[in-house]
């Protein structure tokens, strides 16, 4: 299966270092940048066999079976849309697109195209979403009543961050990550949000703070941004206990503790190359199966993340150009 990658950035240099230690018979074959120096300097460090000055060269190459899409996310509708035009899969990064809009959009083109498309929202696809899940259900620390998530980095600096018109802001960007964490251990039968956020100068959500509440009582307490470092936790409150994640971005171990903050349990992940692997052999697969959505992240997942940030930016006044 041959891979085509859709910009040549810090993210997409480790996608390639990805695909280039799997085993099974994927290749990352192809790459393109708006600079074809730039890109033919990214082939060159990868291995990569063809590099190309345009995206609409990459997406026309017919030895190209999947593109994956690292561009910033003001981009990725208009990636997507190029990709699935010429038939080919798309692996998109998150944010999945700037707004709902745009998601509705480049899903019911795919589907009127007969093309795979997903969301490249790593943790959705990792083993260790499985193995939280486990843990939380065995009744360890009894019955769960809220969790908290947090992400935040020191990436205020990069201009795509802090920039409208490239989708800037926290929460595309990290708190994403946090929403999907609410949603994939504790479901989407939410009864109310509350949400707070403090705006940098350029307009964008520079840290925000997401609640959760659930139709059953239980709260997610969520937040994220871009002026500091975090410890990254994911926290299940149980009635006699707590279940802590180590990095929500990259789960790496799984603790539990009893009511005396006693250590009972320590589950360690499975060794990984970075993590990207599971969405790329899960695309693989799904798209050998000859189906248009991955299980891991479905379209309709990817189109709630995507209204829920259309509503918090909306309470919070940040607007992209052209919304």
């Amino acid at each position: 299966m041959n891979v085509g990658i859709l910009g040549a950035g810090h993210i997409a240099s480790t996608m390639a270092k990805t695909i280039n230690s799997m085993k099974g018979g994927v290749k990352c074959h192809a790459v393109a940048s708006r600079d074809f120096e730039r890109a033919k300097k990214f082939a060159c460090e990868h291995g990569i066999e063809k590099s190309f000055g345009s995206y609409d060269a990459l997406a026309s190459e017919p030895s190209v079976d999947v593109i994956y899409i690292a561009t910033p996310h003001s981009h990725h509708a208009e990636h997507a849309r190029l990709c699935i035009e010429h038939g080919k899969a798309v692996l998109c990064e998150k944010a999945f697109t700037k707004n709902a809009a745009e998601a509705k959009s480049v899903l019911d083109f795919a589907k009127e195209k007969n093309v795979l498309v997903t969301e490249a929202i790593w943790t959705r696809y990792m083993p260790s979403r499985k193995l939280i899940d486990e843990i939380v259900a065995s009744g360890i620390i009894g019955k769960v009543t809220s969790l908290t998530a947090n992400l935040h980095y020191n990436i205020s600096h990069h201009e795509r961050l802090v920039n409208p018109a490239l989708a800037g802001g926290a929460l595309l960007d990290l708190g994403v990550y946090t929403l999907n964490f609410a949603l994939m251990h504790f479901g989407a039968e939410i009864e109310r949000v509350e949400s707070s956020a403090a705006l940098t100068q350029t307009g964008v959500d520079g840290t925000n703070s997401i609640t959760l509440y659930y139709k059953d009582g239980r709260t997610a307490f969520l937040n994220s941004g871009i002026f500091s470092r975090s410890d990254r936790k994911g926290i299940f409150f149980g009635e006699s206990g707590y279940i802590v994640v180590e990095n929500i971005n990259n789960p790496n171990a799984i603790c539990v503790f009893d009511g005396n903050d006693n250590l009972v349990k320590k589950i360690e992940v499975p060794a990984q190359i970075t993590g990207y692997e599971y969405e790329v052999e899960e695309i693989v697969a799904t798209l050998n199966a000859g189906k248009l959505e991955c299980p891991s992240m479905p379209h309709s997942e990817t189109i709630r993340v995507m209204e829920m940030m259309d509503l918090l930016r909306k309470s919070w006044g940040v607007k992209f150009p052209g919304e």
